[in-house]
């Protein structure tokens, strides 16, 4: 059986030219279900590569492959009903909770699980939130929450999730790490988790990909990553951050 997902030399040009490479020669291989944060400054490409693994943006070079078959293969619904995307400012589309809710389950042609629908709202803290309200008046937070919840009605095998507890409390935040983390290790669902949250990806990752000077720098172990960086790009990233979240405690 062949990996569950591989990136293969994947570039993705900023639109300059030639020498504008916002990455390059990006490899890298995920064998089993796993939660990989990725990491890095601003303006290294992270929320790009999600996209383009999501099939929503197309690479410059390099192939995709899902379950050893590459992107070309696949149709392009069934691709995304398996490798799903949450962004980091979801957009509601017209008309209630529910009918946001019930989309993807149309789109992709699959039966409405309200059960399970309002299982995972209640875990996410929206159990109280009446499905009839039109979702263009909820907050930030809860269209986040909303957004996440409709990506996971559709039982994805690799959700990709771009800073998505970025908007959120501290307790709807740990509310939604506790369910990616039961989806992943209940169901197998694999987790690449763009976060600017050391801590977060300290606790809860098992992998690390680390993108700096245009391309994957390093994809490591978290524990690794954490305790002993391989570059000096990684280890000056470590000591910035870690002094950012010391001094946001401390407010």
């Amino acid at each position: 059986m062949g990996a569950l997902l591989e990136l293969e030399h994947i570039g993705k040009n900023a639109g300059g030219g030639p020498g504008s490479w916002l990455f390059r020669d990006v490899n890298a291989v995920v064998a089993e279900p796993s939660i990989i944060h990725i990491l890095g400054l601003s303006g290294q490409g992270k929320s790009t590569l999600l996209r383009i693994i999501g099939l929503l943006t197309p690479p410059d070079e390099g192939t995709v492959r899902l379950q050893a078959r590459a992107a070309a293969e696949w149709v392009p619904e069934k691709w995304r009903s398996l490798v799903s995307y949450v962004a980091q400012h979801p957009v509601m589309l017209p008309g209630s909770v529910e009918e946001n809710l019930r989309a993807v389950s149309r789109i992709h042609q699959q039966p409405f699980e309200a059960r399970y629908a309002r299982a995972l709202m209640e875990r996410v803290g929206l159990g109280e939130l009446a499905w009839e309200k039109d979702a263009s008046l909820l907050s930030g937070g809860e269209k986040q929450r909303v957004a996440l919840v409709r990506t996971l009605l559709l039982r994805p095998r690799i959700l990709l999730l771009d800073e998505v507890t970025a908007s959120l409390d501290i307790h709807s935040q740990r509310a939604v790490e506790e369910l990616l983390t039961h989806v992943h290790r209940e169901d197998g669902v694999t987790l690449l988790w763009v976060t600017h949250h050391l801590e977060q990806a300290r606790r809860l990752g098992d992998r690390i990909w680390f993108m700096a000077e245009k391309s994957l720098l390093e994809d490591a172990p978290a524990a690794a990553f954490f305790h002993s960086p391989r570059t000096e790009m990684a280890r000056r990233f470590l000591q910035d951050g870690s002094m950012k979240e010391g001094q946001l405690h401390h407010v």
